[in-house]
């Protein structure tokens, strides 16, 4: 039938034929794709292409008898803008790119490198694939907006292409939000496990009973996510709880959800050392570090001098007459190393070296140390009670998030069901950065 009309079109269109006869023909054709199951997109373009052909052949006896309607206004999709579709386009070459170096002899002997390319292939992959998909979408929105202005004064033809370009319009926005979510930049420390700890703020004896109270839940949560909980350090408080308590927390996108529980977590209620039935505000401080990384020693030959010396003492006349010392100096961090233990210069040199590598991984993890210490310093503030991220609320069984401005069940917060909260600060943060790149 295709050819058929295509065949039919080609012959008609030069000669003048009756229009209407061509766009009969073209119609018949697309509705007939309508109840059939289209085998390609291919197919269903051709048939657009026919559709246009024929109303491009019908216009001039159209335009002659004034029965051309004006062409139909369609309210535009709104489009990434051109940043984006930058970002994806080298997005999408990167990852071509990535999936020809693991066919790589040479990235294949590299075990480490061949993980590493895997892992970054992996991360695009998912934008890359929700790519193509937009891309399809539009293609096909985009045939069905050019039939819809071609189809001239025929309604149903019209009908047709407006119902498609809406069920097409809905699949195009959903798949532009989901675009946008997956361009925001993504914390490298997301798939990281962390440690957390919780210590007893303000509030005396109550307050570690409050920080006691806070690992229960954090302990259930982490069960309800299948994450493995192990406890590093504890301090009970003299009342019950913990003055301080430190738990590993290992599993999948650990970070990712735990990052926004950083902070003071302030509880109203009336405590249990309390005899008179007073209210009493307390706090207990929370910080997530993410887990660091293994600490790394590269030694650059152009940062290091090295010189020999001449040993002397005992070890015979070899020390006393052959250079076997060894004079290290590493000039980014002014450490030296002067090495005569052994008895050859060869020997004093791997030994030299040996000590320095062992000094800058000391230095490297006084660093480390350093920054988790100020992070989570950043984080917990002083634990004063106007620092507060979240109110626990006893009497109004009410648990409020402040930055959220939300209201949840304190129960259940408290029986380790987070998710809720913990989803919210997810779309607020995906909101802020999505408004950023709006900027």
């Amino acid at each position: 039938l295709d050819f058929a009309i295509l065949h039919a079109l080609r012959a008609a269109a030069p000669l003048h034929v009756e229009a209407q006869s061509i766009c009969f023909a073209a119609n018949a054709a697309w509705r007939h794709t309508q109840h059939a199951s289209m085998a390609s997109r291919r197919r269903r373009g051709m048939l657009q292409l026919l559709l246009a052909t024929a109303m491009r052949s019908a216009e001039p006896f159209q335009r002659a008898s004034g029965a051309v309607p004006p062409r139909a206004r369609v309210a535009p999709l709104r489009a990434l803008d051109s940043f984006m579709l930058g970002r994806l386009d080298e997005m999408r070459v990167t990852f071509e790119e990535m999936t020809a170096r693991l066919a790589d002899p040479d990235v294949l002997e590299d075990m480490d490198l061949m993980m590493k390319i895997s892992k970054q292939r992996s991360d695009a992959e998912t934008t890359v694939n929700a790519y193509e998909t937009y891309e399809g979408l539009k293609e096909e929105f985009d045939g069905a907006e050019e039939m819809f202005r071609e189809a001239g004064g025929d309604a149903e033809l019209k009908e047709l292409a407006r119902e498609e370009m809406k069920e097409l319009e809905a699949k195009l926005a959903a798949a532009e939000a989901e675009l946008a979510l997956l361009l925001i930049p993504k914390d490298p420390n997301d798939d990281k496990n962390v440690m957390l700890e919780i210590r007893a703020g303000t509030g005396g004896g109550e307050a570690a009973i409050w920080a006691g109270d806070l690992v229960n839940a954090y302990t259930r949560y982490a069960g309800s996510q299948n994450w493995k909980v192990q406890t590093i350090d504890a301090s009970p408080g003299d009342d019950g709880g913990f003055r301080q308590y430190t738990m590993e927390i290992r599993g999948e996108s650990v970070f990712s959800k735990l990052k926004f529980e950083s902070g003071v977590h302030r509880v109203q209620r009336v405590p249990a050392t309390e005899s008179q039935g007073r209210v009493h505000t307390s706090t207990a401080t929370l910080a997530i570090m993410p887990e660091v990384d293994d600490v790394e020693i590269k030694i650059d030959a152009k940062d290091i001098t090295m010189t020999t010396a001449r040993s002397g003492g005992a070890g015979g006349q070899n020390v006393n007459k052959v250079e076997t010392a060894c004079d290290l100096m590493h000039h980014p961090t002014g450490i030296r190393i002067f090495c005569t233990q052994a008895r050859t210069q060869l020997a004093n040199k791997e030994l030299a070296m040996q000590l320095l590598r062992a000094k800058l991984f000391e230095l490297e993890q006084e660093k480390q140390a350093s920054e988790i210490r100020e992070q989570r310093l950043m984080q917990v503030g002083t634990g004063g009670r106007s620092e507060k991220i979240r109110t626990y609320n006893w009497k109004d069984s009410r648990c409020t998030d402040h930055r959220l401005g939300q209201n949840f069940n304190l129960d259940k917060v408290l029986g380790g069901e987070l998710e809720p909260v913990i989803a919210a600060c997810i779309a607020m943060d995906e909101k802020e950065k999505l408004e950023a790149m709006a900027k």
